[in-house]
């Protein structure tokens, strides 16, 4: 058990969490009306594992909802600013969904992911940490409401 813990923290030592990737990346984008993105397991310490739609809410005020998933080998986040509303109920939905099905929809989407990716960018992560990778299946117009 205790060399089980000793191995989590040595692979994730030094990398940012991916709440605060999330965070830097909608702040560097000014707040977009919304984002979607893909974000590699490797390269960050996954803080919000098992979470599926959920509020974000930036330091300004500002309220995401995000539809997240896992698609090996990556997390895909879905970001839309809309007002907080309570998610409760649509989040155990989606994840009993992904229970049901055994989480081969993500497996494939991941898979298919990794040949239609088209596009990189980095995010700033502060506390002198390397910029973090981040992929889309093509170049976003940042700002536009579609």
């Amino acid at each position: 058990m205790q060399l089980a813990l000793l191995k989590r923290a040595l692979h994730t030592a030094g990398k940012p969490k991916v709440s605060a990737v999330l965070t830097a990346y909608l702040k560097q984008c000014n707040e977009p009306p919304w984002t979607s993105y893909f974000i590699k397991h490797t390269d960050v310490y996954n803080d919000q594992f098992g979470w599926s739609h959920f509020n974000w809410t930036l330091d300004t005020g500002t309220n995401y909802h995000i539809l997240r998933t896992g698609c090996y080998p990556y997390m895909k986040y879905h970001c839309t600013k809309r007002p907080w509303q309570d998610l409760t109920l649509d989040d155990r939905f989606f994840r009993c969904i992904k229970v049901v099905n055994l989480g081969l929809p993500q497996l494939f989407y991941g898979l298919a992911a990794m040949f239609l990716i088209r596009h990189v960018e980095h995010v700033q992560i502060g506390d002198g940490m390397a910029p973090v990778p981040i992929y889309f299946l093509y170049a976003e117009d940042k700002g536009s409401m579609y």
